[in-house]
């Protein structure tokens, strides 16, 4: 069988080297195609890679599953040109799958386009990005969210892939997938640029107090920025085919600032105790969630920095 790659950085590299290790795959064929070339020469000389392609018509020829690895709408497109003038380089029962961060609307582009697919996220990521930086260890206990089929798509050759990988199949339709992570990873993207921008400075312009801030930040400021030092292309492109449940999410974040600002300014001065409560509930989630992922060895970052957006 052969298993074609379109982009290959972190993420479409770390699951090439996975696959490559994988016995499940053992004797089959893996090319990748990338808009420079570079990741895919790398897998080829580390040999991970049996074939470097110089176009994606190349790469997917008599492939039975084609992986697209880019970020959102560099997928998209990569859909569009799949329904259109790359689809008689097609084998037929060939699926299609990706490991973008936003499902919906990569979904819809490939019913629109009439291509079997099934759309696929690895839940794990660094904030380095690139194929030097894949591992095939990545994914190994991380959910794997496997979206609805379209068009005639093989949900289980996605399945084995992430199997393949260590991961774990988690089966969501794309729309809920979509609300979820605006929850727990678009959301703190941008609040992590707002807190940036409220505290150093938006738009190139910084704040008057940031200089002397900036010499007394330490380890809170450094995690609570983290996510903003990642790829903004790729936020971008999280952002916008993930509008309308980040809005909603987003909206609900506002209330809870403002929430924050009604306690602080109450008539007579704020109410510790109140706060308080607050900030115990708060904490009390949280370690909930940090118990949950210390278990299962999850990586210290979320998919909105992951590097998918790295074709290389």
């Amino acid at each position: 069988m052969r298993v074609a790659f379109l982009g290959l950085g972190l993420i479409g590299g770390s699951v090439a080297r996975a696959v490559r290790e994988s016995a499940d795959y053992r004797g089959d064929e893996l090319v990748a195609w990338s808009p420079s070339g570079d990741g895919p020469r790398q897998a080829l000389a580390d040999g991970v890679l049996d074939a470097v392609a110089g176009d994606p018509a190349v790469a997917i020829d008599g492939a039975a599953l084609i992986v697209l690895a880019g970020p959102p709408l560099a997928c998209i497109r990569l859909v569009e040109r799949l329904g259109g003038d790359l689809r008689p380089a097609m084998a037929a029962g060939v699926t299609v799958t990706d490991v973008a961060s936003t499902k919906a609307a990569l979904t819809a582009a490939a019913e629109r386009a009439g291509i079997a697919f099934v759309g696929g996220h690895p839940m794990a990521g660094r904030e380095t990005s690139g194929y030097d930086a894949a591992d095939a260890g990545l994914f190994r206990d991380r959910p794997w969210v496997i979206t609805e089929a379209v068009g005639g798509g093989d949900a289980d050759s996605v399945r084995r892939l992430a199997q393949a990988c260590g991961a774990r199949p988690v089966e969501l339709d794309a729309a809920r997938h979509d609300r979820l992570v605006a929850a727990i990873s678009h959301l703190p993207l941008l609040a992590s640029v707002a807190l940036v921008e409220a505290v150093a400075g938006a738009e190139g312009v910084p704040d008057g107090d940031w200089p002397e801030a900036r010499a007394l930040a330490a380890g809170g400021w450094r995690d609570m920025t983290r996510l903003a030092r990642g790829d903004p292309r790729m936020g971008a492109e999280i952002a916008v085919t993930n509008a309308a449940p980040l809005a909603e999410v987003l909206r609900r974040y506002r209330d809870r600032l403002d929430k924050l600002l009604d306690a602080l300014a109450t008539p007579g001065g704020p109410d510790p105790d109140a706060i308080e409560r607050r900030l115990a509930g708060a904490a009390e989630r949280a370690s909930d969630v940090d118990a949950e992922l210390a278990g299962s060895d999850a990586p210290a970052d979320l998919d909105a920095v992951d590097g998918a957006a790295e074709v290389h």
